[in-house]
């Protein structure tokens, strides 16, 4: 158990699925050097396929009596797709009469290939909505119990759990392990990647990338013993953050508000149905179990309240101000546990996130 564990909750009531946060993950972190097709941050279409290609299906995570369930190994060009790149320098320099901007190979599959179809029938009750994913940096990691090597462990000083590369000998077990697919295979160097939650970036007070550069604020950071934080207040104190699929045992760090609010559906004439929701419950109980309903139930409290009286802890918090008071990463934490273990603190590259304020409350700043 670590000391401390950092912790994300992403609003998806605020998600537009732009995909800012993967283009600065895979800028960042995935870009080369054989991690071309992974995707430590993604944005999903939901109801969907996913990336890798049914990764709920795919086995993994801990049963009711806690023991490790098999998992597969998805492929990596049926279930992740092979990269692809486009003929830049062709158009360049071949005659007009070739031109042709076309990848370099027959693409079969990738990340977001059924982005925006989701499910139902156009226009009486489709829906989808949008799930951005990263590891979820558990409390009871199943990559971590799969791999015989001990080559996965959870930081003391902050639960970021990591891959030590040294001990990796590739062995894939914990992929499987993971029921989320949220761990990586680097062909070129035979050993797992995953993401890191950017913590070279959290030590020094800055946020990780994917939550840096969320274009609709969804996400918040912070430690969940804070009870200053916004994370604690959303998670502990209303309880409208919840883990994706608790079911799998993995006690995962990364929560979603769920999404509360869909059209209303059409019948056969084109009449709304009143009282209709195109968005079925169902779907939500699969991905946050039954918690969902409270917190739904809060939610919806709390927008009448706000509407009703203009005041609302809650709906300041979500709402998101300041970008700054998103984060709670406690930079003088790390400052600490540097020279508890007799290293140099790197200086903070950026002070805006140190303070860590409350989010303001009555109106725009």
């Amino acid at each position: 158990m670590s000391k401390r564990q950092l912790a994300m909750v992403m609003d998806l009531n605020k998600c537009i699925g732009c995909q800012t946060c993967t283009v600065a993950c895979k800028t960042q972190w995935t870009n080369r050097n054989g991690r071309e097709y992974m995707y430590w941050n993604n944005v999903e279409t939901y109801p969907g396929t996913g990336y890798p290609k049914n990764w709920m299906e795919l086995g993994g995570g801990f049963d009711a009596a806690g023991d490790l369930q098999p998992g597969v190994i998805p492929n990596l060009e049926a279930d992740y797709g092979v990269p692809w790149d486009y003929n830049y320098e062709s158009l360049m320099t071949d005659s007009a009469d070739h031109r042709h901007f076309q990848p370099h190979v027959s693409p079969t599959w990738g990340p977001n290939w059924d982005e925006d179809q989701g499910a139902g029938v156009f226009p009486v009750d489709n829906y989808f909505f949008y799930l951005p994913r990263i590891c979820n940096h558990c409390t009871n990691p199943g990559c971590l119990s799969a791999c015989p090597r001990d080559a996965i462990f959870k930081r003391e000083q902050d639960g970021v759990v990591l891959v030590d590369l040294d001990r990796c000998q590739g062995y894939r077990y914990c992929i499987a392990g993971c029921p989320y697919k949220k761990i990586y295979f680097n062909p070129k160097i035979s050993k797992s990647e995953k993401c890191i939650l950017c913590f070279p970036r959290i030590e020094q007070g800055l946020p990780p990338a994917c939550a840096q550069q969320c274009v609709g604020r969804i996400r918040f950071v912070g430690f969940l013993d804070d009870e200053e934080s916004q994370v604690y207040k959303l998670v502990h104190k209303y309880k409208v953050a919840i883990g994706l699929r608790p079911d799998y045992g993995t006690q995962p760090n990364v929560y979603y508000v769920p999404p509360t609010e869909s059209p209303a559906k059409f019948d056969a004439e084109g009449r709304i149905i009143e009282g209709s929701t195109r968005l079925p419950i169902e779907e939500l109980e699969k991905l946050f179990g039954p918690e969902v309903h409270h917190a739904i139930k809060t939610l919806k409290a709390e927008m009448k309240k706000r509407k009703e009286t203009g005041v609302s802890e809650l709906m300041d918090i979500l709402i998101a101000y300041q970008h700054s008071d998103m984060f709670r990463l406690d930079n003088h934490y790390y400052q600490e546990v540097a020279k508890e273990q007799k290293r140099t603190p790197l200086a903070p590259v950026d002070t805006r996130y140190i303070a860590g304020k409350f989010t303001k409350t009555g109106g725009h700043h």
